[in-house]
């Protein structure tokens, strides 16, 4: 048995930490910083260590001799914590800065998609603001307009018209997003469903996890500004088993070979957030992790030993592994802090987290403890997660737990589930 490090502390990490402690081959799982969820987690230990030090991360898995650590967030990927535990013989999971490029520029994912003939958008990447207003002029209708760096999710405007564009092509050039809206993507807007689809990577190989399928916008009804995710549902309701081999041979596969091409070896996660266009699925962005919230659904559902497989893929041979899934689905909705996604507000204190109900998982995100007291943090504070036999049983057993929680002017959707995306 041995020691697993997870790094982040938000409802993913909460949700990767409950499923590694499930583990036989865990003997007890730290969480880097963690939250007051993940310390209430038998067998999981918090570390005070900021997600970002890497250093500091290093010198904790050293001191704790841990064997594999996961990481979570996006943000220490880009900046090469793999690199780091690598050179300091220590096994972590996911993928080298390099190839981690993927996420962290959109550009340059948009660039890898056109050179290895990969499914996207038209797009075109500027830093001056006079030539990306005047691309604008040149290609009417509805546009996404990003910025190309991380942006924790919401760095994306999904404009109807070129006043809406324009005016997100100021905000970003003019500096809302510091240095990751320096360089920014206009692409066309596509239309159709929307899907994630999330693999095991191991070089050419992978295993898939259950297809999922997520709501970005703040409100009911695809309304409001793009978030990090107001909740998620798995299976996704528009992959059946013909388009999901359409995604394998389309984009999955094409993507590893693409990277092995340019000399990434990619163990980890890698994430294809894709628009199911009336042309054939398409990619609209990558990630180079688990999406948060899609691993609460995806956790919940997931039979297999979690560090068993990360072990298997950081040896780098998946052979004869197969993902043991539950055929039920699973749900999971978002209970976000007054104010989120502009300025959320902290310190709110969070009634009704003590009571437990079979089948329901409540993922801590922005919570912090306080004297006792579980208080709120600011953005999404809490995922609550159920399986169902079927989507709405999953649904009604979310929504009743979610009544028994307080959190003054506490915001979330009451659609998760019950929506035909339209595009995004």
């Amino acid at each position: 048995m041995m020691k697993i490090m997870i790094v982040g502390s938000g409802g993913r990490e909460h949700a990767l930490a409950w499923k590694a402690a499930q583990s036989e081959l865990a003997s007890e799982v730290l969480v880097a910083p963690g939250n007051p969820g993940t310390a209430r987690e038998p067998r999981v230990r918090n570390l005070a260590v900021d997600a970002a030090d890497i250093e500091g991360l290093v010198q904790a898995a050293q001191r704790e001799q841990v064997a594999l650590t996961i990481v979570g967030p996006e943000g220490p990927l880009v900046a090469g914590i793999v690199d780091r535990f690598t050179k300091a013989g220590l096994a972590c999971l996911g993928p080298t800065a390099a190839a981690a490029r993927l996420e962290g520029s959109k550009s340059y994912a948009k660039d890898f998609l056109v050179r290895h003939g990969i499914p996207t958008a038209r797009h075109a990447s500027f830093t001056d603001l006079d030539a990306a207003l005047d691309y604008l002029r040149q290609h009417p209708g509805p546009q996404v307009v990003k910025a190309d760096g991380l942006a924790s999710g919401k760095g994306v405007v999904v404009a109807d018209d070129e006043t809406a564009a324009s005016a997100a092509v100021r905000l970003m050039l003019g500096g809302a997003f510091g240095e990751a809206g320096r360089r920014i993507v206009i692409e066309e807007r596509l239309s159709g469903p929307e899907a994630s689809f999330i693999v095991l990577a191991c070089g050419r190989d992978y295993l898939a996890f259950p297809t999922s399928e997520d709501h970005k916008r703040l409100n009911d009804g695809d309304q409001g500004p793009n978030t990090g995710g107001m909740g998620a549902f798995s299976p996704a309701s528009a992959v059946d088993a013909r388009l999901e081999a359409l995604i394998r041979e389309r984009i999955i596969e094409p993507t590893l070979q693409g990277l092995w091409d340019d000399g990434h070896d990619y163990r980890g996660f890698l994430y294809a957030g894709l628009m199911l266009t009336a042309e054939g699925p398409k990619v609209l962005e990558f990630n180079c992790r688990f999406g948060d919230p899609e691993t609460q659904p995806i956790m919940m559902r997931l039979e297999s030993d979690l560090i068993a497989l990360a072990q298997a893929a950081l040896a780098g041979d998946l052979t004869g592994l197969q993902l043991a899934i539950d055929p039920r689905p699973a749900l999971c909705a978002i209970l976000a802090a007054h104010g989120y996604p502009g300025t959320p507000r902290e310190g709110d204190e969070i009634t009704g987290l003590d009571r437990d109900e079979p089948e329901v998982k409540v993922f801590h995100a922005g919570t912090q403890e306080v004297c006792g007291r579980i208080l709120s943090r600011g953005g999404r504070v809490l995922g609550i997660t159920s399986r169902g036999s079927t989507l709405e049983e999953a649904r009604t057993r979310v929504y009743r737990r979610m009544a028994s929680l307080g959190l003054a002017g506490a915001h979330y959707r009451r659609d998760i589930g019950r929506r035909s995306q339209g595009g995004a």
